[in-house]
């Protein structure tokens, strides 16, 4: 059972942690006296003098490692969550060991070996745990180190769990099979078969050969669910439920605890974070001082070709909807002929549109026409990185036919965006960008910016849906 894998996992994960603090507590003693990467000490301690504190420090990192979550299962875990878990676990760590020092008065240990410690047994760990990975993953696309699971109940919560689980073997998810009432025995869904009804249950979980329960019931069906979570926890499977209110709560919920009153809040924000949303501004106003900077020269060309080639303004000011619904004009280089403002206003440029001058085709696949965005990104109206503002007939058609349209309306929008960097792009899919758009919101934080910044620089500013 795979119980009795994690056991074994764990206990290999200890014993593993173990050596490697060991290790890199030792490598860090020769780096740091004896490689030469510092400057030569006159007088230190001897390496078995450093080693006999490893008896308290080994256990002690253990401990930390067990309290930052480092020996669950991390089947569908991150690398990035794991690593700063690992990170936060050895900076505690090495303030512990700086403080116990200092208490005991101990003048002798150098405090440059303890940081070197830090960043090798941060690297190992990393590196180790990685190594892990990779080969569970491996056993388990050769179908060793299953977790065979049960879902109760057929519904579009059902069948969004098995599409996941298919695409994604390394996870050692096998799905036997589907209890429902609202479906006949023998449906069918990518392969997973609906095995009987639900009152089956109490049949299949003395058989005990199940690691999991998925309880994944439609809405309809949730005044069945006192009962079969009583009927599982009597089996001592574990049992987990997969609420079905896709259409409702479509992305990631927060949940808090109302004096022991579970409340779960519709959407999750964190640029509604006053904290957050400052230093997102804080690198937004960085980042469009040094970009006007670095491409002065490519806008000032660009504004000369523009003047010589085509009578009219140098920039082009748009309407669109910005952060709170607000309205707002968003620059660009023009890259169209002049033409009366109701006749912009019908439709999105079109392929071979004969209102694109030729420098405007270029700018225009190039991405180089958004440059002078980057003085609303200075003057408050957009970000760096956010959804893509659209025009107000646009905003008011989208968000009467596509559901949380206007979500992406609680954050700026941006220079860039995730769902840009994934393509949707010009004349592409509006439900597919307000999916990433979402998850964007909902996902938010520094790094993820500057992973779509990086993004950009590779594969977003050459737009191949741009007329």
């Amino acid at each position: 059972m795979i119980k009795d894998n994690q056991r074994f996992w764990n206990g290999l994960h200890v014993v593993l942690d173990a050596c490697v603090i060991g290790i890199s507590y030792v490598l860090a003693w020769y780096i740091r006296f004896k490689f030469g990467v510092f400057p030569p000490s006159p007088w230190y301690l001897s390496l078995q003098e450093y080693t006999r504190v490893l008896i308290f420090v080994i256990p002690g990192y253990l401990i930390l490692y067990y309290i930052f979550q480092l020996y669950t299962p991390k089947r569908v875990q991150g690398r990035r969550l794991e690593i700063w878990h690992i990170t936060q676990a050895n900076a505690i760590g090495l303030m512990g060991l700086i403080l116990v020092l200092y208490l005991v008065k101990e003048q002798n240990f150098s405090r440059s070996m303890l940081f070197v410690f830090f960043c090798v047994n941060v690297f190992a760990e990393a590196l180790m745990r990685n190594l892990i990975r990779i080969l569970l993953r491996s056993i388990r696309k050769k179908g060793l180190n299953q977790k065979q699971i049960l879902l109760i109940g057929y519904s579009q919560a059902a069948e969004a769990y098995i599409d996941r689980v298919v695409a994604n073997p390394s996870w050692g998810y096998t799905v036997r099979g589907i209890l429902a009432d609202n479906v006949p025995r023998g449906t069918e869904y990518k392969g997973i078969k609906v095995l009987g009804r639900i009152d089956n249950l109490s049949i299949i979980l003395p058989e005990n050969r199940l690691d999991e329960i998925a309880i994944t019931l439609g809405l309809a069906e949730y005044h069945k669910l006192a009962k079969i979570v009583s009927m599982c926890e009597k089996s001592g499977v574990h049992t987990k439920f997969i609420p079905d209110y896709n259409n409702i709560i479509p992305t990631k919920p927060y949940t808090e605890d109302l004096l022991g009153l579970p409340v779960i809040n519709i959407r999750h924000v964190p640029l509604n974070n006053r904290l957050n949303a400052f230093m997102k501004r804080c690198v937004d106003l960085f980042g469009a001082v040094v970009a006007l900077i670095l491409f002065s020269p490519v806008m000032a060309v660009v504004a000369v070709i523009i003047k010589v080639t085509s009578p009219g303004p140098l920039i082009f000011k748009q309407e669109r909807i910005g952060m709170r619904n607000k309205p707002f004009y968003m620059y660009k280089f023009r890259s169209m002929v002049v033409q009366d403002a109701s006749a912009e206003k019908k439709a999105w440029t079109t392929q071979n549109d004969p209102r694109v001058t030729p420098i405007g085709k270029f700018i225009r696949k190039t991405s180089i026409d958004e440059l002078p965005q980057l003085v609303n990104v200075l003057k408050g109206d957009m970000s760096l990185v956010g959804p893509r503002p659209e025009r107000p007939q646009f905003v008011e058609q989208f968000k009467e036919e596509i559901p949380r349209y206007m979500v992406k309306h609680q954050v700026r929008p941006g220079l860039t965006g995730w769902a840009q960097v994934n393509g949707y792009r010009g004349d592409t899919s509006i439900r597919k960008r307000i999916e990433h758009d979402l998850y964007y919101i909902e996902n938010w934080t520094l790094g993820f910016d500057f992973k779509i910044i990086i993004m950009t620089f590779f594969k977003g500013f050459v737009n191949k849906n741009a007329y």
